[in-house]
């Protein structure tokens, strides 16, 4: 199961990373009378027989309804590496919806796959920000003890009660009504590093906290071994529970974008992150009338559900975390 995540994890991150040149279209290009059109079907036989890869022209035939036919009459083959697009066909043919079209008549497979960059690569950025900041200051306290010891893990519980939510309110104020998507990428990273480090900053000073008395950091410290050497010793026991945090914070940081993107305060709808695309969803008429709107919620499923995977329930622990899990993380500072 683990290996199969992985597998599906890095087919996304691939895909992700490739969706300029795979993608048939320009994510924010509005096609005209295509509006909830269905995805088209690829060919490899018609009525005269074999042929290579080729996919039929469609026709609005009724707007109202949002009826599309495909024209039978000529074959529209497909072109591949062509216009620096892995796959496409002749423009005047129309566009290449593989996943259908949204109410504005873009290209949903090409906003699914940009989506996946803005949705994934925010959450990656923001995992990682939690990451270094919270093993650099919680392997900081646990090696210092002490009065700095209490102080950083004071502010991480303060950290961890503040209410995220009316805070990117706020943040959404003070900000202009429309927000480069850079400025957005950004300030949603350092939000998610900010609100993610407490808890690993917990995991990691619990973890120095038990190795430094053990007897190989005594013998660096009768080494001469100064403050920052010694973290140095510890903080490889941390490894294996940083591995760990860092797949358990990927779905959560996932589903925080899309949740804020949703609600209007990530995102906008012009940039194709998942969230922005779960707009388009979430009225009854569209989810049985269009089915194919679903598909970035099915895709935030089925990433989140690798994660979750691949996580193994803690199979990955290092001995360290191992062996300071009977100590209380909130327990009192020396």
């Amino acid at each position: 199961m683990r290996r199969l995540a992985a597998w599906v994890l890095g087919g996304c991150a691939v895909l992700a990373a490739a969706a300029p040149w795979i993608a048939p279209n320009d994510p924010v290009s509005l096609f005209a009378d295509r509006a909830f059109a269905p995805p088209m079907a690829w060919h490899l036989r018609d009525a005269e027989g074999w042929h290579a890869p080729f996919v039929y022209r469609q026709q609005l035939t009724d707007r109202i309804s949002r009826t599309y036919v495909e024209d039978r009459q000529q074959r529209v083959p497909l072109r591949w590496f062509s216009a620096g697009r892995v796959v496409a066909i002749d423009p005047g043919a129309g566009p290449l919806l593989w996943c259908g079209a949204d109410a504005l008549g873009r290209d949903l497979c090409a906003r699914l796959l940009h989506g996946a960059r803005l949705s994934l690569g925010v959450a990656l950025l923001g995992a990682c920000g939690a990451l270094l900041l919270g093993a650099i200051l919680g392997a900081a306290a646990g090696a210092a003890g002490g009065r700095f010891d209490t102080v950083v893990m004071t502010v991480a519980d303060f950290v961890l009660v503040l209410p995220i939510v009316y805070l990117v309110i706020v943040l959404r104020a003070t900000r202009p009504l429309v927000i480069d998507t850079a400025e957005v990428f950004v300030m949603m990273s350092i939000l998610f590093a900010i609100a993610a480090w407490p808890d690993v900053a917990r995991g990691v000073r619990a973890i120095v906290a038990t190795e430094r008395t053990r007897d190989y950091a005594e013998a660096a410290r009768a080494a001469g071994a100064g403050p920052v050497r010694l973290i140095g010793h510890l903080v490889p026991a941390a490894y294996g529970f940083l591995r760990v945090e860092l797949v358990l914070l990927m779905p959560a940081l996932l589903v925080a974008e899309s949740t804020l993107s949703f609600v209007g305060f990530g995102f906008d709808g012009a940039s194709p992150s998942w969230g922005g695309l779960l707009k388009d969803s979430e009225t009854l008429t569209a989810m049985y009338s269009a089915p194919w709107l679903l598909l970035p919620a099915v895709a935030l499923f089925v990433v989140v559900l690798a994660l979750q995977a691949l996580s193994g329930a803690g199979a990955t622990i290092s001995p360290g975390v191992r062996r300071a899990s009977a100590v209380d993380i909130a327990a009192p500072r020396r």
